[in-house]
């Protein structure tokens, strides 16, 4: 049997008039440019009505359908002489991996032998899902994409303290197949700011889909293209840890996301109309007042479905999503830097050292929140605690310096002390001098470092007697002992025997007394 309607109201009438004019079923298939057996078809339908031409006057386009098909034009399906299934829930059973009509029609048709056929059968899920909204028109699979934007319009604010209002962006994900909807509020749509409220969303639902579907937004694409589009690193390393894909929409196609676009005014309208009068003095209250929100919306019986986009997700959505990964994602920035002459990249207006070989070469350096790891041709090379406002401004390993640095580096109060104290404590007295001398220990360094090199060649109570006529004197200055030395200013210990030389030309104490 031919499907309904296949011939329009204007045609029908003018076969009944060829008809009732004489005209066989080949010419009037010829004029109507049709199939003659559909001619004889509703030829018999007409006979079984009791229709022929001349119609009467009454005889509408409805009245003349309702008597050749048993229903009316009015949008309404109609008492049909077949069973129909439930298309509502033939709708929602597509959104499933793997079902299609054609499998729920062979369901429909093992319940039903003489049910519809195929073709009828899809003919009437086309008339029902046309009368679907345009957004659930589109046909996505369960558990396949989510859709993610930021809204245009944004939620103030306040500052408790000082009154001032601070505009929060309204970040809105919508998933496929349920049009289960989450929203947040943060405060800028910075890479930070965008990734974290990703983390969020894929917490509240518990799972992760197969395609994340983003606008083209700075901070999660960096070049827009339809064949390669670019991803900024960040966003990608959060993608894969998540184990998820990112398809961006094409530049200027609204129609590839027509889905968050129909979230994100629904965010605008059913949330933010019924916060419109509240007052807000921290993002966490706004988002506790939206998180009430999304339960009344997702809660919410969808008209034309007849369930509720929470229904929809706790039946097809979620057991199709893939399990989260054991820890949330932590946001880390990707930068690519190259490393200065002094063996150090630069992030954040602070220094952090790599090994010297590295120098003037380029490497990869990622910050979180707590460390900085530098990479160089995907090897981690270095890592350090991320310095922050009132730290010192270098990070330095010693085991990234050159031998000589390295020496140097080792330099330190402490040690230029005990190297003195192993000679005596009078040298630990001068050294200590020489470190006070100045307003930073760090200034009598190279001095200590000049005198202990000239005690290296003496005998340690030499040394003892020079460091406390250098005391004495108040010579503290590597010029100042070296001439003491030079100038035989202190007499040399005795070696050998104890006895005192007799000589001549040798004066005795009576000579100075």
């Amino acid at each position: 049997m031919p499907a309904p309607r296949e011939l329009t109201m204007r045609q029908i009438r003018q076969m009944l008039r060829l008809a009732g004019s004489g005209s066989s079923s080949r010419e009037i298939a010829a004029v109507l440019n049709v199939a003659r057996s559909t001619v004889r078809d509703y030829l018999k339908r007409a006979g079984r009505a009791g229709l022929s031409w001349p119609l009467p006057d009454e005889a509408s386009d409805a009245v003349l359908e309702e008597r050749l098909f048993g229903r009316s034009t009015g949008g309404q399906l109609g008492a049909r002489r077949r069973p129909e299934p439930d298309w509502a829930v033939i709708a929602c059973e597509l959104k499933r991996p793997g079902v299609t009509l054609e499998l729920l029609w062979s369901e429909y048709r093992e319940l039903h032998p003489e049910g519809y056929g195929y073709s009828r059968w899809c003919d009437l899920y086309r008339t029902f899902e046309r009368r679907l909204s345009p957004v659930m028109r589109q046909e996505h699979v369960a558990g396949d994409k989510v859709f993610v934007d930021f809204s245009g319009k944004k939620l103030a604010i306040i500052d408790r303290t000082t009154g001032e209002v601070r505009e929060a962006e309204i970040f809105v994900a919508v998933l496929g197949a349920s049009n289960y909807a989450y929203a947040e509020v943060v405060w800028t749509q910075t890479l930070s700011d965008w990734i974290g409220a990703h983390v969020r969303m894929f917490r509240f639902h518990g799972g992760v889909a197969r395609l994340l579907v983003p606008d083209n937004l700075k901070a999660g694409v960096h070049k827009a293209s339809f064949y390669d589009p670019e991803l900024n690193r960040s966003y990608g390393m959060m993608a894969s840890h998540y184990g998820v894909g990112v398809l961006p929409t094409r530049p200027r196609k609204p129609k590839d996301k027509a889905m968050v676009e129909a979230g994100v005014r629904l965010a605008q309208t059913y949330i933010l109309d019924r916060l419109r009068n509240m007052t807000f003095f921290s993002l966490d209250e706004a988002n506790q007042a939206i998180l009430g929100m999304l339960k009344r919306l997702n809660g919410k019986v969808m008209r034309h479905l007849g369930v509720s986009r929470r229904h929809l997700f706790e039946a097809i959505e979620r057991p199709a999503l893939a399990p989260l990964p054991e820890e949330d994602y932590e946001f880390a920035e990707w930068k690519l830097v190259r490393v200065n002459l002094d063996y150090h990249v630069e992030f954040d207006a602070f220094f952090y050292s790599v090994p010297h070989a590295l120098i003037r070469e380029q490497v990869d350096l990622r910050a979180t929140a707590r460390t900085i790891e530098v990479f160089h041709r995907g090897q981690r090379v270095a890592v350090h605690q991320r310095r922050y406002g009132g730290s010192p401004r270098h990070g330095t390993v010693t085991d990234h310096m050159p031998s000589s640095h390295r020496f140097r580096a080792e330099w330190t109060p402490e040690r230029f002390q005990r190297w003195g104290r192993a000679i005596g404590p009078e040298t630990e007295g001068l050294v200590l001098a020489i470190l006070a001398r100045g307003k930073h220990p760090e200034q009598g360094f190279r001095s200590c470092l000049g005198v202990l090199r000239l005690y290296r060649d003496l005998d340690p109570g030499y040394a003892e007697k020079v460091s406390a006529r250098a005391l004495a004197i108040g010579a503290l200055s590597y010029k100042a002992i070296s001439s003491i030395i030079a100038n035989r200013m202190v007499s040399p210990v005795a070696t050998g025997s104890t006895a005192v030389i007799d000589h001549r030309n040798l004066r005795g104490p009576g000579y100075f007394h």
